[in-house]
């Protein structure tokens, strides 16, 4: 659930803001229609409650404070000696600072704020969007994780290496159209439950849209590859999804893979090439080395 306190502080702020300014129109009218008069003094206190808006907003809050402070004391010693007592006068005792105060507290909850909106935006950019119902990445992720891997494997590539594999559903608008929306979704939940299950924990796993699935294993033995995909690949068909009409889906998985090869760094870091050279690999089932 989205944190609204922030948003709910500044709604709050504002209404304070609109209170403090309707209660000072109506202590001016009503000054005026006590008294028939607007002297100097009243006009010079209404523009200092305007501006001391605007100081509030710009000065750190520690500075808002003390003269806040500052002016009670001040004002309130020249109210008991000078001032001459009515109720306009006695209220700018108090609205100003107020409205230093909420004006303040509307600056705190945008900076508030907006610290919140960099940090998000910040994590979103280190951490690549995951779907938290299937914990597949996109295809974002799949091109940061690629560079990542593939950087380590030409720095290191005497001890580390990796391989990657995309599983693709043929007939692809016909499982749609047999499935429905709702339960397209589960039948990806479903295939992202089963490609867990048959990866081991430090392997990582993508959906890159139109029903392909990509994974990526650092360390992989080259001649175990064959095995995982083969068995993945009937892992999935094994998948038992009812359609629309009730009846058991017949699915066909095509899978294809790439090794790593430290000739061919530089065309890692284009996600789409990868992806077609992966796509050209399902069409045979192919394990290949070259992008």
């Amino acid at each position: 659930m989205r944190n609204k306190a922030p948003t709910r502080r500044m709604a709050w702020g504002y209404a304070l803001l609109i209170g403090l300014a309707v209660m000072q129109q109506l202590l001016i009218y009503l000054k005026v229609y006590m008294d028939q008069s607007y002297t100097t003094g009243d006009v010079i206190f209404s523009i200092v409650s305007l501006g001391v808006l605007v100081f509030g907003l710009l000065l750190p809050v520690g500075v808002s404070v003390v003269a806040g402070f500052v002016y009670l004391v001040s004002y309130f010693v020249w109210l008991v000696t000078y001032a001459d007592a009515n109720v306009l006068v006695f209220s700018w005792w108090l609205l100003i600072p107020a409205n230093v105060a909420v004006a303040a507290f509307i600056k705190a909850s945008l900076l508030r704020s907006a610290r919140v909106v960099e940090r998000l935006q910040d994590m979103q950019d280190l951490n690549p969007e995951i779907d938290l119902d299937t914990t597949l990445g996109n295809k974002d992720a799949l091109a940061d994780t690629l560079i990542k891997h593939s950087n380590l494997a030409r720095r290191y590539s005497e001890k580390y290496g990796f391989s990657i594999a995309m599983f693709k559903i043929e007939f692809l608008p016909l499982v749609m159209e047999s499935l429905g929306s709702v339960r397209y979704a589960q039948f990806l939940l479903e295939i992202s439950n089963t490609i867990q299950k048959q990866i081991r924990y430090e392997d990582y796993k993508f959906f890159v849209d139109r029903g392909r699935f990509v994974i990526l294993c650092p360390m992989a033995n080259v001649e175990y590859l064959p095995v995982l995909t083969e068995r993945i690949k009937k892992a999935i068909m094994d998948l038992h999804m009812i359609d629309k009409k009730g009846n058991e889906l017949q699915t066909v998985i095509r899978s294809g893979a790439l090794v790593f090869q430290k000739e061919q760094f530089s065309k890692y870091e284009d996600i789409d090439a990868v992806i077609a050279a992966l796509e050209r690999n399902t069409e045979t089932d192919l394990i290949g080395e070259y992008i």
